[in-house]
């Protein structure tokens, strides 16, 4: 009987006292290895300037987020925001209200928080190009920036965006922008302002407007940091609630200025490497970069302190090229550099969801063998082929010339007709959809190298009548059309038909014209 009772209470003791105890230590633990090794903000952030996604791909994107232990997504909505006073801006992609709300709830459900970015300074030509705004323009012939001396007309104007964004968000933050302010004292009356008290000033006189007013909204304000590295005396009169975001695409700290003076402030910083930026474009990815980025920049980070980090996604380079109807009216403007749609960046993606469990850990050779086989179905020898493929060194065509200068457009075919091989011969087991992707990059890649190659014969002083045949000929053998169809069919689930028929066209626009050129066509 007394053992019994001993027996119990020694249940009792262990049930009541001891596992509470030792759930509690374990517990702990957990949450001090999340704080030593983690960032509180795990984030995406998704550009739609081109490239607009259908909202149901759009959802089917943030369940794949916060699979990846993503918490949350910054939207650069740009065109696709459906402004309510403010009906000029809105683009023909443009959502309904109902259709943002429903994927902020549907984000909301998931745990993921969704920060509105609204460019407010530079990257504004959506909004200046509308001659409603004309008073806010630096230029008269870039429409892509804000004149800040207009501080007045530019904060009544923002405020009003501002408010309708906070409207339909639930974050408590809320980023605008303020990076690659290029045309910073172009304009008389920021000149005037430059001579007095300096760039810095004019800069930072305008950013902390726009900070005060989202502080004043009850929202922290959030900016790229490459102009306040460059003036980071301009950083002493933001609200303290200021983040900054440190985008890095692998470069040294202090590339746009004092990395170590702009930390001195003490402002909450967020790093950003990128899956999709230079010299990414239809015909180039760089996968090796992009690893080597995520494999430097974000351990980096997280001994710096950075309290987020931020994948950020390209679509385009965020420049336009006007096409004038008169002297002083811009018709057009027209993407510069677009980049391959976000369905085929799947393994970066998911290389950074992998990274952010244990940064210092991560190991990209490791990580594509063991995707491949994972995800594709390869054994060992068809993942290293893979691999090699994959990270295989690409290099860009500027004006004629390979950059850098020590390649030859031959060479270069050369590679990259051996990585179309390898793709070509690969038969995943699993997700070829997916896989599809880097089959149609690889031809797209070696269409666009073999008629780089064309242009520069065209272009060469030797060049004359008799060779025309041989360069049409060339030029007949791209294979554009099925190109085009591979293209559509892989993305139209994704994207809106007539954007990808647009980047179609762009893409076979210099093919066309020398073509046209050369055979001298005029039906």
């Amino acid at each position: 009987m007394m053992i019994d009772t001993l027996s119990k209470y020694c249940r009792w003791f262990i049930a009541v006292v001891i596992a509470p105890l030792l759930m509690f230590s374990i517990a702990s633990a957990q949450t001090q290895q999340a704080a030593n090794s983690g960032f509180r903000i795990k984030g995406f952030h998704l550009d739609l300037r081109v490239q607009v996604m259908k909202m149901p791909a759009l959802n089917a994107f943030a369940l794949k987020l916060k699979s990846g232990g993503i918490n949350t997504l910054i939207m650069e909505w740009e065109g696709t925001y459906p402004y309510k006073n403010h009906q000029a801006i809105p683009n023909r992609y443009a959502y309904t209200r109902a259709e943002v709300t429903g994927f902020i709830d549907y984000c909301t459900s998931l745990g993921i928080d969704v920060i509105p970015l609204q460019q407010s300074f530079g990257h504004v030509e959506y909004i200046l190009q509308n001659y409603r705004y004309e008073n806010l323009r630096e230029d008269k012939k870039d429409y892509s920036q804000v004149n800040p001396i207009r501080e007045q007309e530019a904060k009544a104007l923002f405020t009003d965006l501002y408010k309708d964004m906070i409207s339909t968000h639930r974050s408590p933050y809320f980023h605008i922008g303020g990076d690659e302010t290029y045309l910073l004292g172009r304009g008389p009356e920021s000149k005037k302002k430059v001579a007095e008290v300096g760039m810095g000033r004019l800069y930072g006189d305008y950013i902390k407007m726009l900070c005060d007013v989202v502080v004043s909204l009850g929202k922290r304000p959030v900016i790229w940091n490459d102009i306040a590295l460059k003036y980071p005396d301009a950083l002493k009169t933001l609200p303290k609630e200021t983040i900054l975001i440190d985008w890095n695409y692998g470069w040294p700290l202090n590339r746009f200025g004092d990395h170590e003076k702009m930390m001195s402030y003490g402002f909450e910083v967020w790093g950003a490497p990128s899956i999709r930026s230079s010299p990414d474009h239809l015909f180039l990815v760089d996968w090796a970069k992009h690893f080597q980025n995520i494999t430097d920049f974000i351990p980096q980070s997280a001994k710096l302190g950075y309290q987020g980090m931020v994948m950020t996604s390209w679509s385009t380079s965020g420049l336009y090229s006007p096409t004038f109807e008169t002297a002083s009216d811009i018709y057009f403007l027209q993407a510069v550099r677009y980049v391959y749609p976000i369905t085929g960046f799947n393994i970066l993606i998911d290389g950074f969801f992998e990274s952010l469990k244990a940064p210092e850990k991560f190991n990209t050779r490791q990580f594509i063998l063991q995707y491949a086989k994972t995800k594709y179905g390869f054994n060992d020898a068809d993942a290293q082929q893979f691999y090699n493929a994959l990270t295989t060194r690409v290099n860009e065509v500027s004006q004629g010339k390979m950059v850098p200068a020590n390649r030859t457009i031959d060479q270069e075919i050369d590679t990259a007709t051996q990585v179309q091989a390898v793709f070509a011969k690969l038969k995943p087991r699993a997700n070829q959809q997916e896989f599809a992707h880097y089959v149609l990059m690889a031809d797209m890649r070696v269409q666009y190298l073999k008629y780089s190659k064309a242009e520069i014969m065209v272009n060469s002083p030797d060049f004359t009548e008799d060779k025309v045949p041989q360069v049409l000929a060339m030029l007949k053998d791209l294979r554009s059309n099925d190109i085009d169809k591979r293209f559509i069919a892989l993305n139209k689930d994704v994207f809106y038909v007539p954007e990808l028929q647009e980047q179609n066209r762009l893409r076979n626009q210099k093919i066309g014209l020398l073509y046209d050129r050369l055979s001298r066509k005029r039906d």
